[in-house]
């Protein structure tokens, strides 16, 4: 499945105790970039709550429609109760670059593990409902090439729409390097050639 073309992602952090049978969950939602942020974050977490049980964790460190960062652990909870349901939680949201640090505070009650598959939940939820996200718009960089009689036509056309200008270089043509959105890339290279009557090359840029 693609990536996402535009998604949203946790700003800012958030954390959200919740109280089951007098074990206390607390559950921390953070912007995630990246695997080696995750680490950053789950080491801070034990570092704030060191007399926790457990620190179960899950993150989607990319996209919301990409696995290619999606991890989870239980942390010593029994299996499949705790990293798994904090994920399947971030998944449902929607959101992407998420991760959520669930420190647990024993009370003396066994849950079972349907009642820590509840709690883990539960408690996640409580924190996605709390979270304020902001936009992420993807953006694919392309380079166009024109005859220098449509350069005022074409920075007009970038103004109305938006379309970031990362770099301009003159030679025999104007090349310019452009970030339009992923999910109108179609309709902005169409528009272009019809500002230049054809006489335009669009390539986009890897790496």
């Amino acid at each position: 499945m693609p990536a996402a073309e535009a998604y949203f992602i946790p700003a800012p952090d958030i954390e959200v105790t919740t109280a089951i049978k007098r074990s206390r969950f607390i559950a921390h939602i953070a912007h995630c970039p990246d695997p080696q942020q995750a680490i950053v974050i789950i080491e801070q977490d034990k570092q704030r709550y060191p007399d926790a049980q457990h620190h179960c964790w899950a993150y989607i460190a990319c996209p919301p429609d990409s696995a290619s960062a999606v991890r989870f652990s239980d942390a010593g909870e029994p299996s499949g109760t705790a990293g798994k349901p904090i994920l399947n939680v971030l998944q449902h949201s929607g959101y992407g670059e998420i991760i959520c640090v669930v420190s647990r505070y024993f009370g003396g009650i066994k849950l079972g593990a349907g009642g820590l598959v509840r709690a883990y939940s539960n408690s996640t939820q409580a924190a996605i409902e709390q979270l304020t996200v902001k936009k992420i718009i993807q953006r694919t960089a392309v380079t166009v090439r024109f005859p220098y009689c449509y350069e005022s036509d074409i920075r007009h056309f970038l103004d109305t729409y938006d379309v970031p200008l990362t770099d301009v270089d003159y030679q025999e043509q104007v090349i310019f390097t452009l970030e339009p959105e992923q999910d109108s890339m179609a309709e902005t290279r169409q528009l272009l050639q019809n500002i230049c009557k054809g006489e335009l090359n669009i390539e986009t840029l890897t790496g």
